[in-house]
């Protein structure tokens, strides 16, 4: 194990001073990534799993001052550098041979139990970015004070080359400023069309409902599980050039580099006979068919099931604790880091299974930890 990582994170600065540098940084970041792939999840757990396990540790790790506290862990991950933990996050993921092509979902997400009374500040809002081809987490920024998820989510894309990269957002991310940057960092962007923009998609809805408009035959998809039944139609548009003549009011941007206009029906049958139909408007800066707009949808949606459900059922990052300084946007990071380690093993169990594996049996557990040597 000690390979990848050590390589990644040597150059972490450590901000402890005198007498807490009694244990290396990296092997406290080492003992606290393994626990967290074998089900530890939070300071008191690391602690406690190093103590049990400390023969699998002393394999790879020397350990001159003894197994760390969890007044240790806990002092770590509260005076990390975040951003300099988040590089060394992205140099793991570069070693680790995972890449953003394909679609890159943004998506941000509140850690509910982070907030902090006593010391009058909210719950921790972070945006991660997803490769879903690689289904591997590429970044993560925390919002902070000041900021809103708009302005984290722009900043977090600038820290990636896009070519060849199709980014993907909820509605709110529909922002003239953000698509420019994907554009400027060589991707191309996909962004549904809702209430943030009522004069734009007012038009657009029109356009679609209007009889002389010509439309190619949709793509169409089908889901059936549970007796529920979900048929998505997907239609493209190419026309787009009337956006942006002198009948467009003044007060309505265009996004840049625009292409396509889309538009997703979709049917849901319940069991009970029940049906209802929603629609949803794409714009899009890649000149996508309906075939590759299903895909792209798709795709962006696998960041709640493949991140966000995991986080909170596997990792229960939901009712994490850890609210002081910089704590809880670095274990979230460590979270991430562990996901991205468990999913990468190359066999058929889910992420809890595996985890709970690598927690009953050492030698599971090096499989898991072996790629990262």
């Amino acid at each position: 194990m000690a390979g990848i990582f050590r390589i990644s994170f040597q150059g972490l600065p450590d901000p402890r001073t005198g007498n807490a540098r009694r244990h290396a940084l990296l092997d406290v970041l080492t003992i606290a990534l393994t626990a967290s792939i074998c089900g530890a999840e939070s300071c008191v757990d690391f602690a406690t799993f190093a103590r049990d396990r400390r023969a699998l540790f002393e394999e790879f790790l020397e350990l001159p001052g003894g197994l760390p506290s969890h007044d240790t862990f806990s002092r770590v991950f509260r005076l990390l550098d975040p951003v300099a933990f988040s590089r060394c996050f992205q140099q793991f993921l570069d070693h680790l041979g995972e890449d953003g092509a394909g679609v890159l979902a943004i998506d941000g997400k509140t850690l509910r139990r982070s907030f902090d009374r006593a010391a009058g500040r909210s719950a921790l809002h972070v945006v991660s970015a997803f490769a879903s081809g690689a289904r591997m987490i590429v970044g993560q920024r925390a919002v902070a004070a000041g900021e809103n998820e708009i302005v984290a989510a722009r900043a977090l894309l600038e820290l990636f080359d896009l070519k060849g990269v199709l980014v993907t957002g909820d509605a709110l991310h529909a922002q003239e400023r953000t698509a420019q940057t994907i554009l400027e960092r060589g991707g191309d962007w996909l962004f549904p069309l809702k209430d943030n923009r009522p004069a734009l998609r007012a038009e657009v809805e029109r356009y679609f409902a209007d009889p002389a408009t010509v439309l190619a035959v949709p793509h169409v998809t089908t889901d059936a599980d549970h007796g529920r039944i979900e048929v998505r139609r997907h239609w493209v548009s190419h026309d787009v050039a009337w956006l942006a003549s002198d009948r467009r009011f003044p007060d309505e941007a265009v996004l840049p580099g625009l292409k396509i206009l889309g538009l997703v029906e979709r049917t849901v049958t319940s069991p009970d006979g029940r049906t209802t139909a929603t629609r949803t408007l794409y714009l899009s800066s890649a000149a996508l068919e309906p075939k590759t707009l299903a895909r792209a949808v798709r795709a962006h949606w696998s960041i709640e099931a493949a991140v966000h459900w995991v986080l909170d059922t596997s990792f229960d990052e939901d009712r994490a604790r850890n609210r002081k300084d910089h704590g809880p946007e670095n274990l979230a990071t460590l979270r991430k880091l562990a996901l991205n380690v468990v999913r990468s093993a190359n066999n058929q169990d889910s992420i809890r299974l595996r985890r709970k594996r690598a927690g009953w049996s050492d030698d599971y557990a090096r499989t898991i930890l072996g790629q990262m040597r």
